[in-house]
C-alpha cells in the first residue's frame, strides 16, 4: 500500500505543477463558487461518513443524496462497503465492482471483518483511479459534494492502513470533512453518550480534519439532551449521579477533560428517515469547509514545501527509492516500513466506471441444505471410525486375556 500511496502523491504533485488540479487554490477558495484559477471548476467537498454499526450511516447517505438531487446538486457517491448486498442510493463508484468480498474471504481464509479489511486494502491500491474519475466528473459537470459511505464496522476503516490512505489522499487534494453519525436513541444513557464522544474525539485527533457529529434518529428521540450535556458540565454530572456502575466513575473523570472538545465541536441533529435537520447539516458542512481552507490546507502546503526543500520534490524523490517511505514531513503518519507487498498484487484488481457496459454478475448461492448434509456425513464418518477402533481394541484386549 505504501508504493501505491506514493503513486497517488506523485499524480497529485504532477497535476499541481501543470495547473490541472484544483487543489492549488484550496487555501484561498474559502468555499467560494470559483474555488480555483479563472474558469476552472470549484473543487468538491468530500464527506466521509463514519459511525457505529446500526447508527444509520447508509440510510443517512440515501436521504442526503435524495435531498441534494432535489436541490439540483447531484452528488458523486462512492460505496466503500464490500459486504453489503444492496445500497439504497445510486452509487457512481462501488467497491463491489472492484473486489469480490466472498472470493477474498475464500482465497485468504479470512473471517467477515478480515475480508472487509483486505477488500479495502485491494481497493486502496487503485484509489488513484478513483481520484481521476472524480476529476473527470468535476470537469464535465458541476459537482459540489462527493459522499463516501464506509463499512458498518467502523474500526475496519478508521484504524486500517487503507482507511488512512484513502482519507489522507482525499484531504491532500479536496476539502474533506469527517461526518460521525451518532445514534441518539442508544446514547440516552450518560455512560453510552460518553463512550460515543470518546470514540468521536479519538477519530478527530487521528484524522486531524474538520469534524461534524451528526446526531441521527431525532424523529424518535430529540438530540436536545445531548446538546445540553455538551454545553452544561453540571447537567451531565447530575445525569451521571444516577449511575451506579464502575464505568460511571470513569465517565465523571473524563467529562471534564472533554469540555475543550465540546467547545469547538460542530454538531447537527438529523433524521435519515424524514429528512429533518438536513438544512442545518448542510450549513454545518459549509462551516467545516471554511475550517478546512483556513486551517488544514495551509498546514498541508507547509508540509509539502518542507518535503520539497528536503529534496523530495513533492514525493518524486521518495518514489525513486524503497526506503523513502519513512521520510519526515509526509502526511501518512501511520505507514509501516516492514509492510511490503508484491508488485503484482493489484494486477487482477480493476475499477469499472459506472458508464461502462454493465457486466452480468451472478452471486454464488449458499446451499444451506447441502452444507448441513455435508456436516452430518462428516459426523457420521467420524462416529463409524471411532466405533471400529473401539471394537478392534476390545477384540485385542479379549485375546490377550
Amino acid at each position: 500500500l505504501i508504493h501505491f500511496y506514493k503513486r497517488i502523491l506523485i499524480t497529485m504533485a504532477e497535476s499541481k505543477d501543470t495547473g490541472g488540479g484544483s487543489s492549488e487554490s484550496g487555501g484561498g477558495g474559502r468555499g467560494s463558487s470559483t474555488g480555483g484559477p479563472l474558469g476552472s471548476p470549484a473543487p468538491p467537498t468530500c464527506l466521509v461518513i463514519l459511525g457505529m454499526a446500526g447508527s444509520g450511516k447508509t440510510t443517512f447517505v440515501q436521504r442526503l443524496t435524495a435531498e441534494l438531487y432535489h436541490k439540483s446538486k447531484q452528488p458523486y457517491v462512492v460505496n466503500l462497503d464490500p459486504a453489503c448486498r444492496e445500497v439504497p442510493y445510486p452509487a457512481n463508484i462501488d467497491i463491489r465492482d472492484t473486489v469480490n468480498y466472498k472470493e477474498v474471504m475464500k482465497q485468504y481464509e479470512l473471517g467477515p471483518n478480515g475480508g472487509i479489511v483486505t477488500s479495502l486494502n485491494l481497493f486502496a491500491t487503485k484509489f488513484d483511479q478513483v481520484l481521476e474519475l472524480i476529476d473527470k466528473r468535476v470537469k464535465e459537470k458541476s459537482t459540489e459534494y462527493v459522499i463516501f459511505d464506509t463499512p458498518g464496522q467502523i474500526e475496519v476503516f478508521t484504524w486500517s492502513a487503507s482507511g488512512n490512505i484513502i482519507t489522507e489522499a482525499l484531504a491532500a487534494k479536496y476539502p474533506t470533512i469527517i461526518i460521525y453519525v451518532m445514534d441518539t436513541v442508544r446514547s440516552t444513557k450518560p455512560v453510552t453518550f460518553m463512550s460515543n464522544m470518546l470514540y468521536a474525539c479519538s477519530i478527530l485527533y487521528k484524522c486531524k480534519l474538520p469534524f461534524i457529529v451528526t446526531m441521527n434518529k431525532i424523529d424518535i428521540v430529540s438530540n436536545n439532551y445531548a446538546v445540553e450535556w455538551m454545553k452544561d458540565f453540571e447537567t451531565f454530572q447530575d445525569a451521571l449521579a444516577g449511575e451506579t456502575s464502575y464505568v460511571s466513575n470513569l465517565a465523571q473523570s473524563m467529562s471534564l477533560a472533554l469540555d475543550d472538545f465540546y467547545s469547538t465541536l460542530n454538531c447537527a441533529g438529523v433524521s435519515a428517515v424524514t429528512g429533518q435537520g438536513l438544512d442545518e447539516f448542510l450549513a454545518a458542512v459549509d462551516k467545516a469547509r471554511m475550517q478546512y481552507d483556513e486551517e488544514y490546507r495551509p498546514e498541508y502546503e507547509r508540509l509539502l514545501k518542507e518535503k520539497e526543500r528536503a529534496g523530495g520534490g513533492a514525493g518524486q524523490g521518495d518514489a525513486s527509492k524503497d526506503g523513502g517511505a519513512g521520510t519526515s514531513g509526509g502526511l501518512c503518519h501511520t505507514k509501516r516500513r516492514e509492510v511490503e507487498l508484491p508488485e503484482n498484487i493489484a494486477d487482477d484488481v480493476y475499477l469499472r466506471h459506472p458508464g461502462d457496459e454493465e457486466e452480468e454478475y451472478v452471486e454464488e448461492q449458499y446451499d444451506e441444505e447441502k452444507e448441513e448434509e455435508s456436516r452430518e456425513a462428516d459426523s457420521f464418518n467420524r462416529y463409524i471410525t471411532n466405533r471400529e477402533n473401539k471394537l478392534i481394541n476390545q477384540m485385542i484386549n479379549s485375546k490377550k486375556s
